[in-house]
């Protein structure tokens, strides 16, 4: 028996997550389905994508994947068409996909600059723009854009992936306003230091580890699992007065 909530409003919601196939999309995609939710991700790991969902369907869940790149708009819009079609229209849009590789600003060149701002904030605003005009007939939603703590701490050698991250809290306020007489919600979520397996491989080491602890308010470690929790939350009825705001799941680290 879990010790962790259930939400009834997420049971048959159809759900729309991005960047699902690892790490914090995949534990998200794996709590949603936990639920009851319909649950249609996309990703561009084709092989842990297809894993996951054939591991989940194996459970009885409703849960379909699509190879896709958002950075590909066309394409990815298909991808939410699609879903549509499998699901009915998502109630749910979790704007996860991103990439965080390390660069030096000296070194950054303008269709660098693009690329980074296309896999880390242009995505999410034309999934809303897929996603809603179905909630506006539903009369609701809740769409979930994912920011993250490190232009908040000024972490260094990120500063275009921190620019577009810090830029998901102001797309959060603009369509907040833009969608809030249709009953949609809008928030974002806003990860600290998570321990996800591509940190682990690349950049944190035992050392690491200790320093976040110890700057960390809560010295234990963060899990994807700790952002699904407050995805469930976010994304169900039990926060249906919310929007417009920003939530840190990073054990009190950053000053938001």
């Amino acid at each position: 028996m879990t010790r962790f909530a259930a939400y009834p409003s997420l049971k048959d919601c159809p759900v729309v997550i991005s960047g699902g196939a690892s790490g914090i999309g995949e534990a998200m995609v794996r709590a949603f389905a936990a639920q009851g939710a319909k649950v249609g991700f996309v990703d561009i790991a084709q092989e842990a994508g297809a894993a996951l969902v054939s591991e989940l369907r194996h459970t009885g869940n409703s849960v379909h994947f699509i190879p896709c790149d958002v950075t590909d708009i066309s394409s990815y819009q298909s991808a939410i068409a699609e879903f549509a079609r499998l699901h009915g229209d998502a109630l749910v849009l979790v704007n996860n996909a991103a990439h965080d590789q390390r660069h030096q600003w000296a070194d950054v060149t303008p269709d660098e600059w693009d690329e980074r701002m296309a896999v880390n904030l242009k995505h999410a605003f034309f999934a809303i723009q897929s996603v809603a005009p179905g909630m506006v007939k539903a009369g609701r939603g809740s769409i979930i854009n994912y920011g993250s703590i490190s232009w908040m701490i000024m972490t260094p050698s990120l500063p275009v992936y921190e620019t577009a991250k810090a830029a998901a809290h102001g797309l959060t306020r603009a369509m907040a306003r833009e969608l809030g007489a249709s009953g949609i919600r809008v928030n974002t979520l806003v990860p600290g230091a998570i321990m996800t397996q591509r940190q682990l491989d690349l950049w944190v080491d035992a050392k690491a580890i200790a320093e976040v602890k110890r700057i960390q308010a809560l010295p234990q470690t963060l899990s994807p699992d700790d952002c699904a929790r407050m995805a469930l939350f976010l994304a169900a009825d039990d926060s249906a007065m919310i929007t417009g705001q920003q939530f840190l799941v990073d054990a009190g680290w950053a000053n938001s």
